[in-house]
């Protein structure tokens, strides 16, 4: 490892740590703090650093006089640039065929070294004797203060699954979770829509069951602030309780934080006698630790008494939609219900909420119930965009 990569490395390894703890290095990592960012850098690239390598970096970089040298592999530094640099989720075996060449680590390089050569070129001719040492620390502020400063790129993501193999899934980015082979084999039923089926499940903690959603599609989420949107086609919810929508989180175990809005039916009221409802409910987990919920909004849309309260709910439920925006820990949850396609966008609740989640997800599920049925939800379009924070 030259001068430059040995800069930009250390650089590079500042950047992660204030992307996972939002600070820079002072004290040696612990092995929590270690696991912690492996687990991070893992869930977030699809790659695996582990957690003795990163605690064995921290303690080179914070004492690199010591005498002990550590040379990452490009591989290693490659996978801490994707980290940085939000870069899609892959394998080692994609990465292998499709970027061997391991991009995003020489264009991180290449980034610092231009800076640098920026920053020379702006010298003067006379020089006093302190103006290298000068210069010296104004190249290495600009290397430290480059990513901190730089934009970050927003991202842009839409779906229309007008396929539904699963190449085209992975090159759209989803990632499938606790898969149920039965009923995901059956995904494609519905000629350009995705399939989704309200199967057992859910993702808080109840006593006596394991969270879980099966068939749940994630989309990694890149920036702090960002809009997800998900539009479905004649999904009338009929038994309890059956339900869709989106769902953001911070891991994929289900141990941290989480936000949910669904499109849901509800027919139990406590003892009281009223007929069965279609809503909107959205709530917050607090995740692991935590067996009750928050609800943030119950908005109900439809009372189902008649045949024709039926006919009119499934009628208004033909297009339906659900958007969510977030700006810092700001949530505004909106909804949109029509015979006819791009209906206007309705404010269902705003909230503010403690949590950055890594992923968006496209979900059905029926809770933790035997006797509802299966039913299956149509999914015909999504979006993700990442925006700045204001």
């Amino acid at each position: 490892m030259d001068e430059l990569d040995r800069r930009a490395f250390t650089a590079l390894f500042a950047d992660v740590l204030e992307t996972c703890f939002g600070h820079s290095l002072s004290e040696p990592l612990s092995e929590s703090e270690s696991k912690h960012l492996s687990n991070e850098i893992e869930e977030a690239t699809g790659l695996v650093i582990g957690w003795r390598s990163i605690k064995n970096y921290a303690a080179f970089l914070r004492n690199p006089t010591s005498g002990r040298q550590e040379n990452p592999s490009v591989a290693t530094l490659d996978t801490l640039a994707r980290y940085v640099l939000k870069a899609p989720v892959t394998t080692e075996a994609e990465r292998k065929k499709n970027e061997e060449y391991f991009p995003y680590w020489f264009r991180y390089r290449e980034s610092l070294k231009h800076s640098a050569q920026s920053m020379v070129s702006v010298a003067k001719p006379r020089k006093p004797i302190w103006s290298g040492w000068l210069m010296g620390g104004l190249i290495l502020a600009a290397v430290s203060c480059l990513w901190l400063l730089r934009k970050p790129e927003l991202q842009q993501m839409t779906d229309d699954f007008h396929s539904t193999d699963t190449s085209y899934l992975s090159q759209k980015g989803w990632v499938l979770h606790s898969p149920n082979a039965v009923f995901w084999n059956r995904r494609g039923q519905t000629p350009n829509r995705l399939t989704l089926f309200t199967l057992k499940g859910d993702n808080w903690h109840k006593t006596g069951e394991e969270p879980q959603i099966q068939n749940l599609l994630l989309q990694p989420i890149r920036n702090d602030c960002f809009r997800a949107e998900v539009h479905f086609t004649d999904f009338v919810p009929v038994a309890n309780w059956q339900q869709a929508g989106l769902v953001l989180l911070e891991d994929t175990t289900f141990a941290g934080r989480s936000i949910r809005i669904s499109l849901a039916y509800n027919d139990f009221f406590g003892g009281y006698v009223r007929p069965g409802e279609i809503l909107i409910q959205a709530v917050a987990s607090y995740g692991k630790g935590y067996t009750n919920l928050e609800e943030i909004a119950h908005k109900p849309l439809f009372q189902l008494e008649t045949a024709n309260d039926r006919r009119l709910a499934a009628n208004n439920l033909k297009n339906f939609a659900f958007r969510i925006e977030k700006q810092g820990q700001k949530f505004r949850f909106l909804y949109s219900a029509s015979p006819v396609d791009n209906f206007s966008f309705k404010e269902v609740a705003t909230y503010e909420f403690s949590i950055k989640p890594k992923y968006v997800g496209i979900f059905a599920l029926k809770g933790f119930v035997d006797s509802t049925a299966a039913m299956p939800v149509a999914v015909r379009y999504f979006r993700l965009d990442g925006e700045m924070c204001e």
